[in-house]
């Protein structure tokens, strides 16, 4: 089966499942697996790899407007050299002092491939699912989109400085604390634009209007091809660990001032479907 089905597969069997974290007595906790063939490319320094392992659970937290507290990781590999080991350490304590956690450690394993498991939590009375969104709320996401697709080109191009600090993106947890007293609905983008948007519309029995005008982050243009590869990397290609949420209208004006980092409207939430510039929208985006 598919990603998609596996995790249809999972939700039907596990209750707690379906939101960026599961929620247990005021806390929130995720965990996420990465590995060196699939999510770390050729150039990828230890420094990038330790913080951005860990910054993608830490995104998960922030999805669920939490405030970060503590992650950890399981770092395993072929050997255990102590200047990539240590590297490895320091990327990941960085990104959480970024977001206020603290990385307290974890564990050590063999592996013919470097892969790295990590954990996050989270503590909030009052978590942001993806269930809530209603038609006539505002979509919105944070920052912009596309960058670790503009990450990926330079580091096939060998442009490894560029691409290791695009690479190395900054949990929205600060965004996530101050949307959660007003968003109805919300997730990280991590598996693309377009299929959380579907992720959050499935969950919230709704649709949505996307505009044509998207917040594409400047450094796509450096690197796409032409307007449809454009489109391609902003859209579908994921891994860029913003938020996408809903808010309703009155509340909008209020969250975008209160956000530490723009906050972009992209479109309105609807009755059914799902579409961008009034073309169905396809349910594609980045699988394991």
């Amino acid at each position: 089966m598919d990603e998609q089905t596996a995790l249809g597969l999972i939700g039907d069997r596990v209750t707690a499942a379906g939101d960026d974290c599961a929620v247990l007595d005021g806390q929130v906790i995720t965990t996420d697996m990465l590995h060196e063939r699939t999510d770390f490319p050729a150039g990828t320094t230890r420094y990038t790899a330790g913080w951005r392992a860990v910054g993608a659970s830490l995104s998960d937290v922030a999805a669920m407007g939490a405030e970060a507290t503590a992650a950890v990781a399981v770092y395993a590999a072929p050997e255990f050299d102590d200047t990539e080991l240590g590297d490895f350490l320091d990327g990941a304590t960085a990104v959480c002092e970024a977001v206020g956690a603290e990385y307290v450690g974890g564990d050590l394993d063999g592996h013919d491939e470097f892969t790295v498991a990590t954990t996050a939590l989270g503590e909030t009375d009052a978590p942001v699912r993806r269930t809530g969104a209603e038609p006539g709320d505002a979509l919105c996401v944070t920052g912009t989109l596309g960058r670790t697709a503009a990450a990926i080109r330079l580091f096939d191009r060998g442009d490894l400085e560029r691409a290791n600090e695009l690479f190395r993106f900054e949990p929205r947890v600060a965004a996530g604390r101050a949307l959660a007293p007003s968003a109805s609905a919300m997730l990280d983008s991590s598996d693309g634009l377009a299929r959380s948007v579907h992720q959050l519309t499935e969950a919230s029995d709704c649709g949505a209007a996307l505009a044509g005008s998207l917040p594409l982050d400047e450094r796509v243009d450096a690197v796409a091809e032409d307007a449809a590869d454009r489109r391609e990397l902003g859209v579908f290609f994921g891994e860029d660990f913003e938020l996408v949420c809903a808010i309703p209208e009155p509340d909008l004006a209020a969250a975008q001032d209160a956000t530490p980092c723009p906050l972009h409207r992209v479109g309105t939430v609807t009755e059914s479907g799902v579409t961008l510039g009034g073309e169905l929208l396809p349910d594609r985006g980045y699988s394991h």
